[in-house]
């Protein structure tokens, strides 16, 4: 099933469940506040673990392609020359910044505007997703890193994925596409 719509569905759910939680309760809050902190702790440690792999393996194969401008802006697409050890070492700097961010902004919602629904829902979807994302496919559970999981990977298709339309903004691999953006001179350094 696709995880979008698992995500709708856990979260219709867990807002209804949430209705019934007596939050009123210290004994219950705080009970939901541990779940919460857990979750984040189980998805730090993954991480962790990821890093540490990706250290140890230390892939130094070339990879190269073509990363889209970004929305909206008049750039051309720029050439990427990097290795696998770096890229997968910047997909997991997004994925603890996305983190991070996503804390903060619970904490905010929560301590300052004092909402507490959303701790329950929060500590299920990031950790439902930590386990869906492709670098933790790759190094935590040993899928090989083909098809699917060839890098570079797609972003995520979220809500401007599906504005865009297909084929927008994506990222390319074909050699042609890349000799195009070296040609352009955007980019074709390499990142180490």
């Amino acid at each position: 099933m696709n995880p979008q719509i698992t995500n709708l569905v856990i979260i219709l759910v867990m807002m209804q469940a949430s209705k019934k939680v007596p939050f009123d309760d210290p004994n219950v809050l705080n009970g939901v506040r541990a779940l919460y902190v857990v979750s984040n702790l189980i998805i730090a440690g993954i991480y962790f673990y990821v890093k540490m792999q990706i250290d140890k393996k230390k892939d130094r194969t070339v990879l190269k392609y073509v990363e889209p401008a970004p929305m909206g802006s008049t750039e051309e697409a720029k050439a990427v020359t990097t290795t696998v050890n770096a890229y997968d070492s910047e997909q997991l700097r997004g994925l603890f910044k996305s983190q991070l961010m996503g804390v903060g902004m619970m904490a905010v919602m929560h301590v300052y505007f004092k909402y507490t629904n959303p701790l329950l829902i929060q500590s299920i979807i990031p950790l439902k997703g930590a386990f869906e994302g492709n670098l933790v496919k790759v190094h935590l559970f040993g899928t090989p890193a083909a098809g699917e999981l060839k890098r570079p990977w797609k972003a995520a298709a979220g809500f401007a994925g599906m504005m865009q339309g297909a084929g927008a903004g994506e990222i390319k691999t074909d050699k042609k596409s890349i000799e195009a953006a070296e040609k352009a001179g955007r980019g074709g350094v390499k990142d180490e």
